[in-house]
């Protein structure tokens, strides 16, 4: 590989923060929120022009569609999210549970509101590029932007990027799944001009069941219990698309789900184009999926157009800002969650929150329509390597199964609200967020209205 020498350079320090949050997804949100709301000065960093990741950079709009009548639900901001997008005019019913789809773009409003009424210093358009590090103590981030080059320091960092960015710079253990094995990334698209009358009575007519999610090249675990439920799924169109050679055979992954339906005929959240074999932190791939996946989209609606009533007229509305990933680094944390945990109801002293027994990825889908519940455990937030660093989000600690549970945007939710407590505990307590008292964050959780058992 050839190499060039960058002049040495004084990079100027441009802000000063008790808590840093990098990433402003589910995770990253809550978390700043709480830390604010328990006292710390927070700075809230992102490098698009927006709040929300999934929520509004992708478009993922379901934000708690696994929840059925007998789901004992987490508590806590992440609830927060979905009321107050309700309350905003911010989201409709959810067509496959008892909750609200999130309106992505909407939301990118309400998130304004949220970090403005906590006091969190809002930092938009600008990009983490390295990481500053003294002997094994993180100090704060390097950012580029329109304004240049600069510096950000903070006692305490949390890493919401979702692919463990700073723990990965900073010189944390992680580590990433192979490629050929990562979930598929996702390109979301909304359409309009849908005859809704029309498109429902299709629906009703002709239910979709979670079992549809089988086809003829994978297969699903489940518990039997999710087979029968109804799922907004769309698969005949592309069945007819591919037999009438609309669509190439070989793109038989064009299957999937629809979000919900407004009166105005907006199709959001088509969950329709999956992208095996892309890691999404190698910008090459992220390059190839977010151009690929806008053809396949198209072939998607073409085929909508086609092949399902209430389409006839329809056009793409909008894309997702940029891809959707599901999996690519986890850290190596103090404590690494299991398969075990997240199927049979973990229970731990330094829990967190609560999250419903809902896994869904790696061929699995288990729906929580039983009321069963697993907890989340601090440790799994605590990477091994780097002080003053907490991980959030979906690259916590943990095997494949409890990812495809933690991964879920409601759960990231809730780690990140327990994150966002103990930043500031730590602080105010002069400990490492290692040694933070955890009976001190639970009680401060508890204040804020999370449930931890």
């Amino acid at each position: 590989m050839e190499l060039i020498n960058e002049a040495a350079r004084e990079t100027p320090v441009i802000h000063r923060t008790d808590v840093l949050v990098v990433g402003s997804g589910p995770g990253g949100l809550a978390a700043a929120i709480a830390a604010a709301r328990a006292g710390a000065e927070t700075t809230l960093l992102e490098r698009y022009g927006c709040f929300g990741g999934n929520l509004t950079q992708v478009g993922v709009e379901g934000f708690a569609w696994y929840r059925h009548d007998k789901t004992v639900d987490s508590e806590g901001i992440g609830i927060e999210f979905e009321e107050r997008a309700k309350s905003m005019g911010a989201a409709n019913p959810e067509p496959q549970s008892n909750s609200h789809a999130i309106d992505g773009e909407a939301f990118k409003y309400v998130a304004d509101v949220l970090v403005q009424e906590a006091g969190i210093t809002p930092m938009l358009h600008r990009t983490m590029v390295a990481t500053i590090v003294e002997g094994d103590v993180i100090k704060g981030v390097i950012v580029e932007s329109k304004g240049g080059r600069e510096a950000i320091l903070a006692k305490r960092i949390i890493d919401a990027t979702g692919d463990a960015d700073i723990a990965h710079r900073a010189g944390a253990l992680v580590h990433k799944t192979p490629v050929e094995e990562m979930m598929a990334a996702s390109v979301m698209f909304s359409m309009n001009g849908v005859d809704k009358t029309q498109f429902i009575e299709d629906v009703k007519s002709n239910p979709h069941t979670y079992s549809d999610w089988c086809g003829p090249d994978w297969s699903m675990e489940t518990t039997g219990k999710e087979d029968k439920l109804f799922s907004p799924y769309l698969k005949k169109p592309f069945e007819k698309a591919i037999k009438s050679g609309l669509i190439p055979a070989n793109l038989n992954t064009i299957t999937g789900t629809w979000g919900a339906i407004s009166e105005q005929g907006d199709l959001s959240y088509l969950n329709l184009v999956h992208l095996a074999g892309l890691d999404a932190t190698n910008p090459d791939h992220l390059t190839r999926g977010e151009m690929e996946g806008r053809r396949q989209a198209m072939l998607a609606i073409a085929a909508l157009k086609q092949f399902n009533p209430g389409c006839e007229n329809a056009k793409l509305r909008n894309f997702g800002m940029t891809l959707g990933v599901r999996d690519t680094r986890k850290i190596d944390a103090v404590y690494n969650m299991t398969a075990q945990d997240v199927r049979e109801q973990g229970q731990f002293e330094d829990s967190i929150g609560i999250f419903p027994e809902f896994i869904d990825g790696y061929g699995i889908l288990i729906l929580p329509t039983t009321g069963r519940y697993f907890q989340l455990p601090y440790r799994s937030m605590l990477p091994k390597g780097v002080r003053h660093l907490l991980v959030t989000g979906r690259c916590v600690g943990g095997d494949q199964d409890s990812h495809a549970a933690v991964r879920n945007m409601m759960c990231c939710a809730v780690n990140g609200q327990g994150a966002g407590v103990a930043a500031a505990i730590s602080i105010q307590t002069n400990v490492d967020v290692a040694d933070v008292d955890i009976k001190k964050v639970q009680q401060k959780l508890m204040q804020q209205g999370a449930r931890i058992h």
